[in-house]
């Protein structure tokens, strides 16, 4: 049985998104694969007025979805480190949400510090390690690029290892 999951690094600037099949083999539970779909990220430009920028996150996300048709949309949590971006994050965020429930699609939220274990057994771990461990784990011979279209890519993962 065949599940796919989208995985999003919420950002206003940059928002990733990452998709992989996951299929399970009913008759075999070891074999079980994973591979990517697509993956990218959604820009918005800090000159183009923020109701603009949420529009297209809004537009573009509805795009994404009906293109990918997830079963499943696991989001990296909101990370608190600077009070102004926090917010701004927190707009887009609200978008994301508005979106999914618009399409009725179930999601999973994970910390970094989860996603980090997830990935390489050590919730510290640094980007680079992350990364490494989604090629490795897509059986890519490249690092998606840019980083929050890997970062999205390793919060799909992450709800893989979790269902």
């Amino acid at each position: 049985m065949e599940k796919r999951i989208l995985g999003l690094d919420p950002g206003l600037a940059i928002l990733g998104f990452g998709a992989i099949s996951c299929t399970n083999n009913s008759q075999k539970p070891q074999d079980t694969t994973v591979e990517m779909i697509d993956f990218g990220v959604i820009r918005t430009t800090s000159d183009t007025e923020m109701g603009q920028r949420l529009c297209i996150l809004f537009d573009d996300l509805h795009t994404v979805i009906k293109e990918l048709k997830p079963d499943l949309v696991a989001i990296e949590k909101l990370f608190f480190y600077r009070m102004a971006n926090t917010i701004v994050v927190a707009q887009a965020r609200g978008v994301l949400m508005l979106v999914l429930a618009q399409h009725k699609l179930p999601y999973v939220e994970f910390t970094p510090g989860q996603i980090k274990q997830a990935l390489t057994g050590y919730g510290n771990a640094d980007k680079s390690e992350v990364q490494d461990a989604v090629a490795r784990e897509l059986d890519l011979d490249y690092v998606p690029k840019p980083d929050d279209a890997a970062d999205a890519l390793a919060v799909a993962l992450t709800a893989w290892y979790q269902i």
